[in-house]
């Protein structure tokens, strides 16, 4: 892993949303090479949103490794690289399930839900990954319907669907709900007023959920990631910004999808994390989450 601040920037460069793996320079690390399961996922099916690309591959590169067998969104367009997580899920001997859907509809988060289930059994694990976010250079009131529709839609909307679809075949498993969620919670920027917003919400939901199905032994917790070179980042960013993308951390560079990925095995693993919830986990390079 790259751990050094004079390697760390990125060259300029621009992709139309939502981006492409095989297209960023440099190539993002999902753990590929690195990951190393010790099954402990093992006969568990998870529903992993956004999974294509970025920290969903990563974590489904990492939940097949542990030993579960993994479904998983995208939006239409990014069946290049879904068409390669699924490759890699099924390189680790587990089941995948690549489903395009556009999840600012609650038809279509239903549907996600039901066809995992009839297609893998069940689910035991829900992670709540896909997101939009768009680096914006003018005032709020330049920021029109589509996009702050889009935006809500994309990061709440759908994950309170998800939740209502899955809740069922959760209580079933006593399974877990994983949210991702940001530092822009914490640490907001201007020019991402309407995503930063939204995932301070997820903090919230995430604790009120984590409240209200606790008794039925159902776990909700959420990561909150720093800077991570993913496809969002050249497809939504200035490219000016990308040279210097991630060096305000403490740890002065940005993190990799991979260096996510062990935070959501953790809090999936019953013998890890089978008390903890509630809680968001910061894997920010440094950046406070409190």
């Amino acid at each position: 892993m790259n751990d050094s601040s004079d390697d760390a920037a990125f060259p300029a460069q621009r992709q139309d949303p939502p981006g492409v793996t095989d297209e960023m320079r440099p190539q993002p690390d999902h753990g590929e090479s690195s990951y190393r399961g010790h099954d402990r996922l093992a006969g568990k099916v998870a529903l992993i949103t956004g999974g294509d690309s970025g920290i969903g591959r990563a974590v489904a590169i990492a939940y097949a490794r542990e030993g579960a067998d993994v479904a998983f969104t995208h939006l239409p367009g990014e069946e290049r690289d879904a068409e390669s997580t699924s490759a890699l899920v099924e390189s680790a001997g587990r089941r995948v399930l690549a489903i395009e859907a556009d999840l600012r509809d609650s038809s279509a988060c239903r549907a996600a839900v039901l066809d995992t289930v009839e297609r893998l059994g069940t689910i035991d694990i829900l992670v709540n990954n896909a997101g939009h976010q768009m680096a914006r250079d003018a005032g709020i009131e330049d920021m029109d319907d589509e996009r702050i529709d889009r935006t809500i839609r994309t990061n709440l909307h759908a994950l309170l669907y998800l939740v209502r679809s899955a809740l069922p075949h959760l209580r079933g498993s006593r399974g877990c709900i994983i949210n991702n969620t940001s530092i822009q919670a914490y640490e907001p920027s201007t020019s991402l007023l309407d995503y930063a917003a939204t995932k301070a919400a997820i903090n919230n939901l995430t604790v009120n959920l984590a409240a209200d199905l606790g008794p039925e032994g159902i776990r909700v917790n959420a990561v909150a990631p720093g800077p991570i070179w993913t496809p969002l980042q050249p497809a939504t960013q200035p490219e000016e910004k990308l040279a210097n993308f991630g060096r305000d951390t403490p740890l002065g560079r940005a993190g990799q999808p991979a260096e996510v990925a062990p935070a959501f095995v953790f809090l999936a693993d019953e013998a890890s994390a089978g008390y903890v919830s509630g809680t968001v986990l910061g894997v920010t390079g440094g950046k406070p989450v409190f």
